[in-house]
Parts: structure tokens; sequence; C-alpha cells
């Protein structure tokens, strides 16, 4: 990973968030708050989660929310509203893309950007544990909530579930994710469930265990949440060791995570998850959005190459 982000997407490739178009919703933002209603009612559904292909690809967009904003050595990336939207703009204008995983806000400034017709749009629901902070395995829902993704007419929810087991924020966390798989369950609403293993190092720091029983263990926890798993789907990394997936007969979407600074050692590493038997698609934020060459439309041109060769 090079020290800086490029600040444009590549010129030859970029679809343009117009001065014109930034303007305007700034003033719709400041004018018309309204107008987001009215968006979320005229959005055009899209009638099936899975693609014709029987895959889902998502660009996931929900790292600003919890204080997130870092990639690579750049610690403020993702700071940038116009350019995330611009970026995001990019990657949704690939017929390979399936749809977003958002926060509130950037959901609603990209159904007033007429963004999202025709894609599914995921909502995030708890964004609470603050990335750095004490109480960050205390994860409270502070997004949408089961209610809120029915009325607005989304395609579901996505919650993190960070485990820890010397931390007791891990306990609330549990409790309000089984709460969410139900309700959204009895709406007949997706949840996605993103179990991720954690331990703290001598130093306190919070470090996510790879290893194929940590994983496997973590599956298994989030696959019991709730009344049923009927709607439930899992957002899992893509494990060194694919074995971990035969943990679960649920949906998997492989998560991108964090870039490595090799895209084509990430692309690789996806490519083997989703070759197994419950993967069905790639949810990737950072890594396709903030790719190092600057070239959004190529980065995740190239991951739905990957995508479609392995399903």
């Amino acid at each position: 990973m090079t020290d800086e982000i490029p600040a444009h997407p590549n010129e030859e490739t970029a679809v343009r968030l117009t001065d014109e178009a930034w303007q305007e919703l700034l003033r719709v933002r400041a004018t018309d708050p309204e107008a987001v209603r009215r968006a979320y009612a005229d959005r055009r559904r899209r009638p099936n989660l899975l693609s014709d292909r029987g895959t889902l690809f998502l660009v996931a967009a929900d790292h600003p929310a919890r204080g997130a904003l870092g990639v690579g050595a750049d610690r403020t990336a993702m700071g940038d509203r116009r350019m995330l939207l611009e970026r995001l703009l990019i990657a949704l204008d690939n017929p390979a893309v399936d749809g977003v995983l958002g926060s509130p806000d950037i959901v609603e400034e990209l159904l007033l950007l007429d963004a999202v017709h025709d894609k599914i749009v995921i909502g995030s629901m708890n964004r609470g544990g603050l990335a750095g902070a004490d109480w960050e395995i205390d994860d409270r829902f502070t997004g949408y909530d089961a209610e809120s993704l029915v009325k607005f007419r989304l395609d579901g929810g996505k919650m993190l579930l960070r485990l820890v087991d010397s931390d007791r924020g891990t306990v609330p966390t549990l409790e309000a994710c089984a709460r969410a798989v139900s309700e959204l369950a009895e709406h007949g609403l997706m949840a996605m469930v993103e179990p991720l293993p954690y331990h703290r190092d001598e130093g306190g720091t919070l470090v996510m265990q790879k290893d194929s029983a940590a994983l496997q263990r973590a599956i298994t926890v989030a696959s019991g949440l709730g009344v049923t798993s009927a709607y439930t789907w899992l957002k899992i990394p893509a494990p060194d060791d694919v074995s971990a997936l035969d943990a679960t007969t649920l949906p998997v979407v492989v998560l991108g995570g964090a870039p490595s600074g090799d895209p084509e050692t990430d692309l690789a590493s996806w490519g083997q998850a989703l070759r197994h038997d419950v993967a069905r698609g790639l949810v990737v934020g950072r890594s396709l959005l903030y790719p190092p060459d600057g070239d959004v439309a190529g980065a995740v041109d190239a991951a739905a190459r990957v995508l479609k060769a392995a399903r």
C-alpha cells in the first residue's frame, strides 16, 4: 500500500460527481429534508437478493459511521464525503455490482443521487462501537433498526459482532444482535451478521483471530442467534483454511476487510473462499473504493471477474 491514497479516482474511468450534482445535493440537504423520505419511497427495488447467476456482490461503505476512516497509512482517507460518494458511484455503475451496504447517511445520499435504483440496499445497524474507543466491543445499535428497514423498503440489515472473551462488552452486543435477527426475520428481511473473533494483546490492542478454530466458533455462535436462522446470512473474512466455512449451512458473503496492500493477494484469497459451497458473494469496501492505483473501476471489475470465475 502506498502512503497516500490518490485524491481522485482514475480519470479515464471515473463517473464524475459533477459540481452541479454536488451543489444540488447540498441544497436538498439544507432545504428539503422530506426529499429523503420521497427518495426511499420512490426507489425501484430489485425483486431478488441474488443475481441471475445466483451471486451477491455488494460494496460496503458503513465504515465512517463508527469513525473508521483510515485506509492503509492514510488515517482520514474516507473523511472526504464527496470523494467517497464519487467512488461509490463508480462502483455502482458496474452492472456486476448488485448493491451497497451503508449507514443511513450514506444510503440517503446515494438515494438523492439516484444511484441505487434496481440495486440491493442493506442498512447498517450497529455502529456504536467506535473504532479505538474503550467501549468498542459494546457495539450499540445506533443506525437502522428492523422497523426502519421495513418502513424505508430496504432489503436487509447488517450487524457487526466482534467476540472477545475477555471483554464484557461482547454480552450486550450478542443480545442486541440476537434481537435484531429475530425482528428482521419476523418481517422476512435478510439479517447479515458479521462475526469476528478477537483477542486483546499484552498492550490491550484488539487483534483479529484468523485461525480456523476461532473462526468456526464465531460462525457457530452467529448462526444460533435469534429465534430463527431462516433469514440469516453470514459475512465472513476469507479464511486461510476454507474448511472453516464447513461450520455452517447458512449463505456466506466473503468480507473484503482492510486492504493488505497487495490487490492480487486479496483477490486470490477471496477467490479461494468463494469456491466453497456456502459462499454466495462478496461484500468489499475499502479495498475496492480506495485501491493503491486509484482505479476504482478497475478494482471493482477485477473483483467481479474473481466472483464470476469462482461461482
